[in-house]
């Protein structure tokens, strides 16, 4: 069979998009017979079936490399070129309409994932009628999908509450291969020039308003020379407080994975997190995680694997971090591990998509494989 993944938010530095499709694609050509293609904007038009088919678009100016095709007509035409027999959809704009109409001619399967909370990222900058409008938009979208899968249990409710019903819960995964407790290494302390005993903490993602990285700077100061943050995701070197290093983001996993192993704690204070990749892959190192009660975050940690503290409240976060390394670290860092293994492997959300894909009228599944976790039936 052959399985189509189309969508906008695509680029050779994006975040948990491009790591779910290419390990979607990697995980299906290793273990499984269907074909798998991809359609995505790029730096040039070029089509690859079973592979990374793109469409040339100008760059978005301000953001990590990501391209805008504005061509209907070509992203239809590329996607019936690639005959196939489901589509899932990344984005609610252009894509989901030539999608719609592809999966219409052909008479296959038409699937949604819902990666971001759009219409809350809008609201919060032009108010609650655009919010509004935009909740109307989607319900208007996703009523032309079989199924629309959303990767938190509060991305299910909150496109319920948007008149969105045909929805399931379908986590996102980790390379537990890669990010995992062996990529430590002491190494880092060196090179921050820190004295082992130093506590170390680490932020990886976009530096954007909503991930409140100001909190956490606050929170520094806060906790004093003892802790030293780093954070990953600047464009350029830098050192705003003397217990402060700022990365650039690089696309070497493995090296992230390093980066994250070797560090006592994550550290998070965003508050509008649809899943929260980063996460994950912070369990998946055997690395404790502190961050806000807030969005999708609880669904991940609890007492077990870190702290969670008060939204937006820097001495909120100060004290967590302070807390954490009142426990045993070790013992966290074990429990996290479990964790990730036991709920966020690809394996076993690309098992559960497969059902998923199933319930929509696609490619049989074995009865090996998960059940559904339906949050919405027709």
């Amino acid at each position: 069979m052959r399985l189509v993944d189309t969508t906008l938010f695509f680029s050779p530095t994006s975040g948990g998009v491009r790591r779910y499709l290419t390990a979607k694609h990697d995980w299906l050509r290793a273990h499984s017979a269907h074909d798998h293609s991809l359609l995505v904007p790029g730096g040039m038009t070029s089509l690859q079936p079973g592979g990374v088919s793109t469409i040339a678009g100008w760059k978005v100016p301000g953001t990590f490399n990501y391209r805008l095709p504005l061509s209907p007509r070509r992203w239809i035409r590329m996607l019936e070129a690639l005959e196939p027999d489901l589509i899932e959809v990344g984005d609610v704009f252009h894509p989901a309409w030539c999608a719609s109409r592809v999966a219409s001619r052909r008479d296959i399967p038409l699937i949604a994932f819902c990666h971001s909370n759009l219409p809350h990222l809008v609201g919060r900058r032009f108010g609650r009628g655009a919010e509004r409008a935009l909740g109307a938009y989607l319900r208007n979208v996703y009523a032309r999908f079989d199924l629309v899968m959303a990767p938190s249990r509060l991305m299910c409710e909150n496109l319920g509450r948007m008149g969105v019903r045909h929805t399931v819960l379908q986590p996102l995964g980790v390379d537990t291969t890669i990010f995992a407790p062996h990529r430590r290494t002491l190494d880092l302390r060196r090179t921050l020039q820190l004295g082992d005993q130093a506590r170390l903490l680490v932020y990886a993602g976009r530096f954007s308003g909503e991930k409140n990285v100001d909190v956490l700077l606050a929170a520094l100061r806060l906790l004093g020379d003892q802790y030293h943050l780093l954070l990953i995701g600047g464009g350029v070197h830098g050192k705003p407080a003397a217990n402060v290093t700022v990365l650039p983001y690089r696309r070497d996993s493995i090296e992230l994975a390093t980066w994250i192993a070797s560090c006592d704690a994550l550290v998070h204070a965003g508050c509008s997190e649809t899943f929260g990749l980063v996460i994950i892959e912070a369990l998946a190192c055997g690395t404790p995680v502190v961050a806000a009660r807030a969005g999708a975050i609880p669904e991940h940690v609890d007492q077990s694997v870190g702290m969670l503290a008060p939204p937006r409240d820097a001495r909120g976060m100060a004290d967590a971090i302070a807390a954490l390394f009142e426990r045993d670290l070790a013992a966290l860092g074990l429990a996290a591990r479990a964790r990730a293994l036991q709920r966020y492997t690809w394996s076993h959300t690309l098992q559960l998509l497969l059902s998923h894909y199933a319930l929509a009228g696609g490619p049989a599944v074995s009865p090996a494989q998960p059940a559904l976790e339906l949050t919405h039936p027709n």
